[in-house]
């Protein structure tokens, strides 16, 4: 199938991004700042282009109020890559041994937790699995650790659908955040967490740069076998250019920092993706054919996930959306359903668009 026009693209991620940040990079593309060539042609250690990541690392400390006690590390490896980093470079804290704390409320934090068993104590402080990772489980029900380096947490579950409302209380033990796919979407408090990381795919720009936000005192203490690459504190010394970065992703993720300024900043696009997402929501509940499984007070703002009652009708109803320019979504394989990401760059158009075509759909099935 072929369109000769842009799509409402509902993908996970690497997800739709600013038409207007699109455009501006097909504009610099062969000849950026009168230099003749491409950004992604340049010394990644010249002078035009690291004015390019100061540029960056600034804007994204506006954005966030990330205060000076905090460095910013523009990395590879993604999410996955950070699962490993972050024992290797926090665990060997912990008071006896290394040990950290997890919360697990969906796949994504379950890696997490998973990958960390290979670098020391992983103690599974809750989990919603028994749930099928529909909610998130009671805070007086978490077990945790007096001595683990730190506690774990996946702010919003991409593919469930599930978000936290906020950043959880776990005490003095430092608090860890996978942001990955809401990371500027809404406020966020940087002192409230120790750590915040993320992929850039989702709300910020393509994939290949992972935003590592860290406490400066948590910087140092990594364990011996940590790889060259996932040491934050060689990264931190070298601005994260111990190899060469990914130069394209740093200025297309700085050109979406432009681009949320101009939203108005984070506040702005908050109430932009709240309406987005109540609108969907308000018609899913109302719905005699669609229904979302996750508890209310935990639906994701970003990742809206749901099912049609009658399953037998999947097929036809991700056909007729694709031909009507929706595209993407279909649910995780690991979760089945339908799921319509709507992150920063999703217009309220785009989700209007939808629930027509589902309220179109429903009276005709």
């Amino acid at each position: 199938m072929t369109f000769d026009h842009r799509i409402f693209n509902f993908a996970a991620g690497p997800a739709t991004l600013p038409e207007e940040v699109l455009r501006q990079a097909a504009d610099e593309m062969l000849n950026w700042r009168g230099l003749g060539t491409s950004v992604m042609e340049i010394s990644h250690r010249s002078k035009e282009f690291m004015e390019v990541y100061e540029e960056t690392l600034r804007d994204l400390r506006t954005l966030m109020h990330i205060p000076d006690a905090y460095e910013i590390l523009l990395l590879q490896g993604g999410g996955l890559g950070q699962n490993a980093a972050i024992p290797m470079n926090l665990m060997p804290l912990a008071k006896n041994g290394p040990k950290a704390d997890f919360l697990v409320t969906g796949i994504w934090s379950e890696k997490s937790y998973k990958e960390a068993q290979k670098y020391g104590t992983a103690n599974l402080a809750a989990s919603s699995a028994a749930e099928k990772f529909n909610t998130i489980p009671a805070r007086s029900t978490w077990q945790l650790s007096s001595d683990a380096a730190y506690v774990h947490y996946c702010a919003n579950e991409t593919i469930g659908g599930v978000e936290f409302p906020d950043v959880p209380d776990v005490g003095s033990i430092p608090l860890v955040a996978d942001i990955s796919s809401n990371m500027l979407s809404k406020e966020m408090d940087v002192n409230k967490c120790a750590v915040w990381f993320g992929g850039a795919q989702k709300n910020i720009g393509p994939s290949g740069v992972t935003i590592v936000i860290i406490r400066k005192d948590l910087i140092g203490h990594s364990m011996s076998i940590t790889p060259t690459i996932w040491d934050w504190a060689i990264q931190a010394n070298t601005q994260s250019m111990i190899n060469t970065p990914p130069t394209f992703a740093i200025y297309m993720a700085g050109l979406g920092f432009k681009w949320l300024l101009k939203q108005g900043g984070v506040k702005a696009i908050e109430k932009r993706n709240q309406e987005k997402a109540d609108l969907l929501y308000q018609f899913i509940d109302q719905s005699s054919l669609y229904e979302n499984r996750v508890t209310k007070e935990y639906r994701s703002r970003m990742n809206v996930t749901f099912f049609l009652k009658d399953e037998n009708l999947n097929a036809e109803f991700l056909a007729q959306s694709n031909a009507a320019g929706l595209v993407a979504l279909r649910g995780h394989k690991a979760a089945g359903g339908m799921r319509a990401s709507i992150y920063n760059a999703m217009p309220i158009e785009g989700v209007k668009a939808l629930v027509e075509f589902m309220r179109d759909f429903e009276r005709r099935a």
